[in-house]
């Protein structure tokens, strides 16, 4: 999570050219979003892999966590951390995008609901 609000956070800032009163508009949240949720894919991929293998049914074969992510490194390589990147970005993105999206929405209506100046 902590990497999809810091995306979003500094790509939303970026698009507000540095006025946080700024509505940079659906189209342009809805890419924020996107490319939040991509960039926590990227970072929380390799993490996942290591967690799937050691609750998959080869769990007998390592050690603990570090044993597991030097077997990973060896055998597969770095490309080995991120197997499944595809189809989780396929998934993620779309996910993340529309949640930043709904979300900004909904702060919009309850600031026009209720005024807090």
């Amino acid at each position: 999570q902590a990497i999809r609000f810091f995306t979003f956070n500094n790509l939303k800032a970026y698009f507000q050219d540095g006025d946080n009163t700024k509505d940079i508009g659906v189209v342009k949240t809805f890419l924020c979003g996107g490319i939040a949720g991509a960039a926590s894919v990227f970072g929380n991929t390799p993490l996942d892999v290591v967690k799937t293998r050691m609750q998959g049914l080869d769990r007998h074969l390592y050690k603990n966590t570090f044993h597991c992510a030097q077997m990973v490194l060896k055998h597969d390589g770095p490309k080995g951390f991120y197997k499944g990147t595809v189809p989780r970005l396929g998934r993620v993105v779309f996910d993340v995008a529309f949640v930043f999206t709904i979300y900004e929405q909904t702060m919009k209506v309850l600031d026009y609901v209720w005024k807090t100046d």
